[in-house]
């Protein structure tokens, strides 16, 4: 049974990701089965996860952190349950126990597991994050962040603080929709093709498809200040959530060592840009990241073992102003 990203390993020893299960859509329609209010829902992220932090920099750029709660698991996976081995995103049982992480004040879980467990009694796929939940109707909304953030993005803009930006305007859908894809595939779930993978071949195939695609992003930033022109959109932050883990995780813990994000001119600055952004650094707490990745996969890292760098300063000058916004 596939309960986590550890699982998803194909015959020939390649990482498959299977598909989020929770797929129901928030509208602003008021006569929908899920309609936008606000303070109806709650958002579970971790700081560690790059597809949680999507959604939570959506929450802070649009002006939803006040009519959308969210709250953080312990970095850590932890046992989810007595009754088997499955180790998972689990609540603190303080706000004191781990700094960033509280435990479920809604529904008094102890895992996330537990949010799905009340959500469907026969649920039987992965247990992940984010998770999107109703406080209302007490089940999970939508736990795909590719579609929570298109949520955030539009349905919202009634109560949203800054309704009027649009991080998947008409005209640029086209575009964003194809950079998604090939940096979906290549880089957001490339790094972990290299990390997860158990055979030297579909690791050497993923490595090269995940430099051809920096390369190429290298190569587009080199022209223009963000992936899909000078306007901040929806691939940027998909972009953006990757490239922050990359030297402080994927170098190390990944084997993406090719070559460092700080030695790529253009991704580095664009890092720091996107990284400056108001809001967006409110997504990044670096300790959860680390200690996620090298104390949750003992597979790769028995030791738990935690390296002391890069602690690269992502708030530092950048040359991006050079191209007009």
């Amino acid at each position: 049974m596939v309960r986590s990203s550890l699982d998803e390993i194909s015959d020939s020893g390649a990482f498959v990701r299977s598909a989020s299960t929770f797929r129901q859509f928030i509208s602003r329609d008021p006569n929908s089965q899920f309609p936008a209010e606000s303070g109806r829902y709650h958002l579970y992220i971790s700081y560690a996860c790059p597809w949680a932090c999507r959604c939570l920099a959506y929450l802070y750029i649009k002006g939803l952190d006040k009519a959308i709660t969210f709250s953080a698991v312990k970095p850590i996976w932890g046992r989810t349950k007595e009754s088997d081995e499955y180790m998972g995103w689990i609540f603190p049982d303080s706000k004191t126990d781990v700094l960033g992480a509280e435990p479920d004040l809604l529904n008094g879980a102890k895992s996330i597991r537990e949010l799905y467990e009340i959500a469907s009694t026969n649920y039987t796929g992965k247990y992940t994050v984010p998770v999107l939940w109703d406080k209302k109707l007490k089940t999970i909304v939508n736990n795909e962040s590719s579609e929570i953030i298109r949520m955030f993005n539009t349905e919202f803009n009634n109560i949203a603080e800054n309704p009027n930006l649009d991080l998947y305007p008409t005209d640029l859908r086209a575009q964003i929709d194809e950079t998604n894809e090939w940096i979906y595939d290549s880089i957001n779930n490339g790094v972990y093709k290299c990390g997860f993978a158990k055979k030297q071949e579909p690791y050497e195939n993923a490595i090269r498809q995940l430099y051809e695609a920096l390369d190429k992003c290298e190569n587009i930033l080199s022209k223009q200040r963000y992936i899909c022109g000078n306007t901040l959109t929806e691939a940027d932050i998909r972009l953006f959530v990757t490239l922050i883990r990359f030297d402080e995780v994927y170098v190390v813990h990944f084997k993406c060592n090719k070559k460092l994000l700080r030695e790529y001119p253009n991704l580095f600055n664009y890092t720091k840009d996107i990284f400056q952004i108001p809001g967006i650094s409110n997504t990044v707490n670096m300790e959860h990241i680390k200690l996620h990745y090298y104390g949750s996969h003992p597979s790769i890292n028995p030791f738990g073992i935690v390296p002391v760098g890069p602690n690269i300063d992502y708030s530092a000058p950048h040359d991006r102003e050079r191209f007009s916004a």
